[in-house]
């Protein structure tokens, strides 16, 4: 099974920057996720899907909230894709999760957590001074 595993969580200061990683563990085999992305979960909240990115490279940002501040991208060769995270806020404080799914979806259905399948065990990111 490849397994998702996310790396790059931790304290940042309001207006500071973070760069979250998650990486297929495929055992050099090709990345079986066509799209990859992030979900976040803040204490009491429901998950709110944040960014994905296609196997081509095609990213979707579902938060409003996050545009324009964070950039989703990815490297095939490392089987990896990585979230830019800049200018925070206190609100984007969360446990953030990777998600992977094997083949494509719509718009709507990208941003919807119950099409997903394959996750990692989340990362931590708090926002305070």
């Amino acid at each position: 099974q490849v397994q998702l595993v996310e790396s790059g969580g931790g304290l940042v200061q309001p207006g500071g920057s973070l760069r979250l990683s998650c990486t297929a563990s495929a055992s050099g085999s090709k990345n079986p996720y066509y799209i990859m992305g992030w979900f976040r979960q803040a204490p009491g909240m429901e998950r709110e899907a944040v960014s994905f990115i296609t196997r081509g490279g095609g990213a979707t940002y579902c938060a409003d909230s996050v545009k324009g501040r964070f950039t989703i991208s990815r490297d095939e060769a490392k089987n990896t894709v990585y979230l830019q995270m800049n200018s925070v806020k206190p609100e984007d404080t969360a446990v953030y999760y990777c998600a992977g799914k094997r083949s494509n979806l719509s718009l709507r259905a990208t941003c919807t957590s119950a099409n997903y399948n394959y996750w990692g065990q989340g990362t931590q990111v708090t926002i305070s001074s």
